[in-house]
């Protein structure tokens, strides 16, 4: 799987899925630091690429939109977790989430529990 670090995403955190075998990079890798977060949906859909950020913005930008891409890792409450805490989570529950992230979905990862939300959101 390919995904995009947003801004408020550790890029140590890139390193660590590439070593576990995924695709990423982070939006400064990109010039897109300061970029809108529309821009980064933008950049993230037409590269086939799942976000991952804290921002939940992006739900709000895929619901007004009524986009079905490109899917989200929202990662909630997880200020305290270093990114060798956050990558571990990741790839300990990708195989279970990945398909809804192949046809689109907003993944949220909290504190204690998973949740998923197809895309479409569906008022």
């Amino acid at each position: 799987m390919n995904f995009l670090l947003d801004q408020n995403q550790s890029p140590r955190l890139v390193e660590l899925l590439l070593r576990a075998g995924h695709g990423a990079t982070h939006v400064r890798d990109h010039g897109l630091s300061t970029a809108s977060d529309l821009e980064i949906l933008d950049l993230a859909s037409d590269g086939g690429l799942v976000i991952i950020s804290g921002d939940t913005d992006f739900g709000e930008l895929l619901a007004v939109t009524n986009r079905s891409e490109p899917s989200v890792i929202l990662l909630r409450r997880q200020d305290r977790r270093r990114a060798d805490d956050l990558a571990a989570l990741l790839i300990l529950n990708l195989d279970a989430v990945a398909e809804d992230l192949e046809h689109g979905a907003i993944v949220v990862f909290d504190q204690d529990r998973v949740r998923v939300r197809r895309l479409p959101i569906q008022p």
